[in-house]
C-alpha cells in the first residue's frame, strides 16, 4: 500500500506514512509472536471440538497454550478470533437439558493479564449470550480477584477453595470473594473460606428458575483420572491418534486472500485492457469507413460536376436555341453548364 499509495488514495483516501509504519510494526511484532505459522492453513475449526466417541461421550480436547501464553498479544488476539468464531457459527438452542460445549480456561489470570480492552468486551458479550448457543464457560484461577468484574458478575456457577489471608490485602481479597456468594445462615462464609481443607470447598450454583442458591460446604470427590505429569512420550502418542491429527498436521499453501485480490485485479486489468482495444479498434475501423465513404463521395462529385456541367449545357443549349438562334444557343448553354455544376456543387457540399 506504501508503493502504491496514490493509486489506492482515490479509493480509500490519504494514506499517512505514520499510519502505515505503524501498521507494519504491528504486523511485525504478530509475526514475531508466530501469527504467520499460528494463522496459517488449516484453520482451525471450532466445531471440530464438538464431538463424540463411538458411545456418544463427549471428547475432551486439550489446547496446549503454554508457549502460546507467553505471548500475551497473541493469544488475546486468537481468543478474541474464536469467541467471534463461536457467535457466527453456532446456531441459537435456547436453554437445552446439556450444553453442547463447555470451556473451561485454566490459569484464566493469565488470559486477562494485559488483555487489551476489546478482547475483555467480547469475553463478557460471550459469557453473556453464550448460553443461548448450547456453550458454558468456566475460568479456572487461584483468586477471584484475578477476573474482571465485568466477567465475575455473569458467572453463575461458582466452586471456591480454600484462600488463605496473611496480608491485609488478601484479606480483603477474601472478603470480596465470599461477599460474591448467596450467605447460609448456618456459618459465615469468609470465615469457612480460610478453613477449607484439601478437597472441600465452598458451592454456589443456579437453579432451574435461574437464582443463585445459598452457598454450602460441599467435599469435591477426586478425579478419576490420572494426577501426575503427563510426559512427552505420552502427549505424542495421543496426538498422533487423534482423528484430528491427518487434518492439522501438515500446513497447506491454500489460495490467500491476498492472492484472491491479485488474481481479481490482474481479471480487472485485463477486461479493461480488452475494452481499450476493442474500443481503439472500433475507431480504427469507423475512421477507415469514413475515410472511405469520404473518396466515394469526392469520386461521386468529381463525376457528378462535369456530367452536371454538360447536362446543363446541352438543356441550355436548347432552351437558348428557342430564343436566339446561334447566340442563345451559346449563351444558354454556358449558363446552363455553370448551373449544373454549382447545383451538383450544392449537392455535394460538406461531403
Amino acid at each position: 500500500m506504501g508503493e502504491n499509495a496514490e493509486q489506492y488514495s482515490a479509493s480509500y483516501g490519504n494514506m499517512a506514512k505514520v499510519t502505515l509504519n505503524a501498521i507494519v510494526r504491528a504486523v511485525v511484532a504478530m509475526e514475531d509472536d508466530g501469527a504467520e505459522l499460528f494463522f496459517s492453513e488449516p484453520a482451525l475449526g471450532v466445531t471440530d471440538w464438538i464431538c463424540t466417541d463411538d458411545a456418544g461421550r463427549g471428547i475432551v480436547q486439550i489446547l496446549d497454550c503454554r508457549k502460546l501464553i507467553l505471548h500475551p498479544k497473541m493469544y488475546s488476539t486468537f481468543l478474541l478470533w474464536m469467541m467471534s468464531e463461536l457467535f457466527e457459527l453456532l446456531p441459537e438452542v435456547g436453554d437445552p437439558e446439556k450444553p453442547r460445549m463447555v470451556f473451561f480456561f485454566d490459569e484464566a489470570h493469565m488470559l486477562f493479564d494485559s488483555a487489551p480492552k476489546v478482547l475483555l468486551e467480547k469475553i463478557e458479550q460471550v459469557v453473556k449470550l453464550i448460553r443461548s448457543k448450547g456453550v458454558g464457560i468456566y475460568f479456572i484461577t487461584q483468586n477471584p480477584s484475578d477476573i474482571p468484574d465485568g466477567v465475575l458478575a455473569q458467572l453463575g456457577n461458582k466452586i471456591q477453595h480454600a484462600l488463605r489471608a496473611y496480608t491485609p490485602k488478601e484479606q480483603k481479597a477474601v472478603k470480596a470473594a465470599a461477599s460474591g456468594f448467596r450467605p447460609n445462615p448456618e456459618f459465615d462464609t469468609y470465615t469457612a473460606m480460610q478453613e477449607l481443607g484439601t478437597g472441600t470447598a465452598l458451592v454456589s450454583v443456579i437453579d432451574e428458575e435461574g437464582i443463585p442458591t445459598i452457598v454450602r460446604q460441599t467435599r469435591i470427590c477426586p478425579p478419576e483420572s490420572f494426577m501426575g505429569t503427563l510426559d512427552d512420550s505420552e502427549r505424542l502418542s495421543r496426538v498422533y491418534n487423534s482423528p484430528l491429527y491427518e487434518k492439522y498436521a501438515e500446513p497447506r499453501d491454500e489460495f490467500s486472500a491476498y492472492e484472491f485480490l491479485a488474481r481479481r485485479q490482474q481479471e480487472l486489468n485485463e477486461t479493461a485492457l480488452k475494452e481499450k482495444e476493442a474500443l481503439e479498434l472500433n475507431k480504427k475501423k469507423a475512421k477507415e469507413l469514413s475515410e472511405r465513404d469520404r473518396e466515394k463521395s469526392k469520386a461521386v462529385k468529381n463525376l457528378a460536376k462535369p456530367t452536371g456541367g454538360t447536362l446543363g449545357r446541352e438543356l441550355g443549349k436548347t432552351v437558348g436555341k428557342s430564343l436566339g438562334g446561334s447566340f442563345g444557343r451559346t449563351l444558354g448553354g454556358n449558363l446552363g453548364a455553370s448551373l449544373g455544376r454549382g447545383i451538383i456543387g450544392t449537392l455535394f457540399s460538406g461531403k
